[in-house]
């Protein structure tokens, strides 16, 4: 992305959305396994302000990797760090309270807070919009 912020996110069977990831600028998104795999999408993307991205094909990808060694280790490491993130995510939706999330976002994307829509944020940790704002006050 060149700017702009968006979410990925699923949607179940009975409708409740599910955020997986935000980019902001400099990030990558995307359905992997349709990107990768050449499947349908699961996930859907959308654009939360105006935003400006860069769009590559996997066929492309694969094709600047092979002809340029530094374009694959661009990706590889881009890759890694994506790998760590969702492992990362995991393992707090699992392990953590909602308000060591909110703590923890917080402290790693403090310029997301202040960009994302109450409703969002609290969707993305798993918690009601209710539960966010008492997260969210002073007296916590």
């Amino acid at each position: 992305m060149l700017s702009g912020c968006v979410k990925s996110y699923y949607t179940d069977e009975i409708g409740k959305i599910h955020i997986l990831l935000f980019a902001i600028q400099d990030w990558w998104i995307t359905d992997y396994e349709a990107y990768y795999y050449q499947k349908n999408a699961k996930v859907n993307i959308d654009c939360l302000e105006d935003t400006e991205v860069l769009s590559l094909s996997n066929e492309n990808r694969e094709k600047l990797c092979r002809e340029f060694h530094q374009v694959e280790h661009f990706f590889r490491k881009k890759t890694n760090r994506r790998n760590v993130a969702l492992q990362n995510r995991i393992l707090s939706l699992l392990s953590s309270s909602a308000k060591q999330r909110y703590e923890k976002f917080v402290q790693e994307y403090p310029s997301l807070v202040q960009k994302l829509p109450k409703h969002i944020l609290a969707a993305y940790l798993g918690v009601t919009r209710e539960t966010l704002s008492r997260l969210y006050s002073p007296n916590n």
